[in-house]
């Protein structure tokens, strides 16, 4: 399969060729700067030069190819709102280029905290109530286009998707837990974040491209919920110092733009992703890593 890729020298994508090109696929790669295109062709991939900010780019990509898997999001998360207005023109522009076609779609997107005393799973359905919507909101509409032609899926990835190189949401705690000397959690940091191994979310995007079902919604899930207490903690042994949980207000002077999603409780489950497509993570742990290496 040609598959074109979005995201394809990010943190994910990157392990996603991988992924790809054991498989036997060709991929081919969008890429906005020389230095992403050169790392593309080195990898053995084909370069369709853009961004992801430019919908009849995606547009061309996605007619060119035989099916489409769309990871790239933007890092700028004090913007987040208009991150997400840039990726709903993003997948609005691919589902229009494969109407019909019965091509594969796969959407990235982020867990759900709909759920209430019980951990998230597939069947619930997207928030797109107010900062919900950045994720939820292109999610509804690739699950939607399974009615137009599209075999589309969509990849919920949790806070943490990490290995050594970085470890999602986690890494801006460690970040300011070095740069102020204190690891911080809200409240009594009861809440939970779900996580998942890198190579192990990689593996399920090619498991969805291959064989998802349209309007299928996955969870890239290893643990449904590690506590944010638990990271802080394991943040404080490793760099030295103190760990302990913070005031509401003490806490927005300490994440900023960061707090609510530091506040966060959503706990999923990848019970059905795992009974559906036969995929079984395998990577180390959360805690493991980040008492282990991860901080080294």
């Amino acid at each position: 399969m040609r598959v074109f890729l979005t995201g394809a020298t990010g943190f994910i994508g990157s392990i996603i060729i991988e992924e790809l090109l054991v498989a036997g696929h060709q991929v081919e790669g969008l890429a906005r700067t020389d230095e992403a295109a050169a790392k593309l062709t080195g990898w053995g991939v084909g370069v369709r030069r853009g961004e992801v900010a430019q919908p009849e780019i995606l547009a061309e990509g996605a007619r060119a190819s035989d099916g489409v898997i769309h990871c790239a999001f933007g890092v700028d998360f004090a913007n987040y709102v208009a991150m997400g207005q840039t990726d709903l023109r993003a997948v609005q522009a691919m589902v229009e280029a494969l109407a019909g076609t019965g091509k594969p779609l796969v959407v990235t997107s982020g867990m759900t905290a709909h759920a209430v005393g019980r951990p998230s799973t597939e069947a619930d359905p997207a928030q797109t109530e107010g900062m919900a919507a950045v994720r939820g909101a292109p999610e509804d509409l690739a699950l939607a286009s399974a009615q137009r032609g599209i075999r589309s899926t969509v990849v919920r990835l949790p806070p943490s998707v990490h290995d050594l190189q970085a470890q999602g949401l986690v890494s801006m705690l460690i970040m300011q837990a070095r740069q102020t000397g204190l690891s911080a959690y809200v409240g009594d940091g009861a809440n939970r974040w779900p996580a998942v191994h890198r190579r192990d979310a990689a593996r399920l995007f090619r498991l969805a491209l291959e064989s998802g079902q349209p309007g299928q919604r996955l969870h890239a899930v290893a643990e449904e919920g590690v506590s944010l207490r638990a990271i802080a903690e394991a943040i404080g042994k490793k760099l030295g110092i103190p760990a302990r949980g913070l005031t509401p207000d003490e806490a927005a002077a300490h994440f900023g733009w960061l707090v609510p999603f530091a506040a966060n409780d959503v706990p999923a489950s990848s019970a059905v992703t795992q009974a559906t497509l036969g995929w079984r993570p395998t990577g180390p742990g959360l805690l493991d890593g980040l008492l282990g290496d991860y901080l080294a």
